[in-house]
């Protein structure tokens, strides 16, 4: 195995800290400035390692970060196997919380590449999405994140009106419904007797919500543009003809997602989504299941969440299926939730997958097939 050169890197906004070895060897320590000239040197750096050892395997790996994954590209752009590691993966003893350093992470890293190339250990890793999918997941993500942003600001108004005593009349129906929201205007714009603090605040808050719908409504035409490509027009169609899946919800999912086929069955796709119970068993326990794992995406378990709450409200065989599953517990109303989010997941996850094929639409990067159904997320 002495053929094989393996790199743990500890990655930051500047530098790359470098564990390499070669085989059983003592590892050597290096440094590159992570910028295109750095990157550029650590590649000749790899490439001259390998030809000194005669065309030897490079296998590097770093963990996922806010960097993205320009080094992965960069890297397997150049012939140099790079893996990415999902952090929440890694596991690490309390003495090294503890004693955290660049240079103990780096060596954690080779620690865990070694293992991999020399005993056969599965490496943590996350599934890399091809560019494009990264590029159309950041519009759907953006038009989330808006929605957030807009319900912070409704419910800063809300506050700063029940701090004040300020209290909706009569007939104005409930919270931002069209009566209310022309009322909440008018206080707005007028004043409507408050004090000048309050006034100046309400109008701040008010003209904050009207330009996060604008820019919401932009998002929606740029997500509706994207969900009519060939890349997402036949899954959308596909998915949206479920009560309660709509063309956000849709769009969340597969750029999430990204190559469905990746998945193997639905136990790995609950997994992938944090849907599947935890465990704790040992010795004569051997059925003891907790709550679930909350692993990978959250914006999918949200707005799947939210997807089988709008077919509740809509589907009579779908409120009987909750009430059945709940036992007529109100505690157990959330398990029924759940086990109808992971259901939906599943149904989304055959159906999308059945119309990636059909439109012959491959999102994974050549050979990354790391990650599957461990509840690794792409960053």
């Amino acid at each position: 195995m002495n053929e094989v050169i393996m790199i743990g890197c500890d990655l930051h906004d500047k530098k790359m800290l470098l564990k390499v070895a070669q085989g059983r060897n003592e590892p050597e320590t290096r440094s590159f400035r992570n910028s295109e000239d750095g990157r550029r040197r650590l590649i000749d750096d790899l490439r001259r390692r390998s030809a000194e050892a005669g065309g030897a395997r490079v296998v590097l790996v770093y963990e996922a970060s806010s960097l993205g994954f320009g080094l992965h590209d960069q890297l397997t752009g150049a012939g140099i196997e790079c893996h990415v590691l999902a952090p929440t993966r890694i596991e690490r003893s309390p003495r090294h919380r503890r004693s955290k350093s660049d240079e103990r992470d780096a060596q954690r890293l080779l620690e865990i590449v070694r293992a991999h190339v020399l005993a056969g250990n599965a490496l943590p890793a996350v599934w890399v999405p091809d560019p494009q999918t990264r590029e159309d997941r950041e519009v759907v993500r953006a038009r989330l994140a808006l929605r957030e942003k807009t319900t912070r600001v409704k419910c800063q108004i809300r506050a700063l009106l029940k701090r004040h005593q300020v209290v909706p009349p009569a007939g104005t129906g409930r919270a931002w419904s069209v009566k209310h929201r022309r009322w909440v205007q008018g206080l707005a714009l007028d004043g409507g007797g408050l004090s000048r603090g309050v006034r100046v605040t309400l109008g701040d808050l008010w003209r904050q919500l009207i330009f996060l719908e604008e820019e919401m409504t932009i998002l929606d035409w740029e997500v509706a543009r994207l969900a009519g490509t060939r890349r997402y027009a036949g899954a959308v169609r596909a998915l949206c003809r479920r009560d309660g899946v709509g063309l956000l919800t849709a769009m969340v999912f597969l750029t999430e997602m990204g190559d469905l086929s990746r998945f193997e069955n639905r136990r790995q796709v609950a997994g992938y989504l944090g849907l599947a119970p935890s465990s704790a068993e040992s010795g004569e326990k051997t059925d003891r299941k907790g709550h679930i794992t909350h692993q990978g995406s959250s914006r999918v378990r949200k707005v799947l969440c939210q997807a089988v709450w709008s077919r509740l409200r809509v589907d009579p065989a779908a409120r009987g299926a909750h009430a059945r599953l709940a036992r007529g517990q109100p505690k157990r109303r959330k398990t029924a939730t759940v086990a109808m989010m992971r259901q939906l997941a599943v149904w989304m996850w055959h159906t999308g997958r059945d119309a990636q094929e059909v439109a012959g639409v491959v999102r994974s990067s050549a050979g990354e097939r790391s990650g599957r159904g461990s509840g690794a997320a792409a960053g």
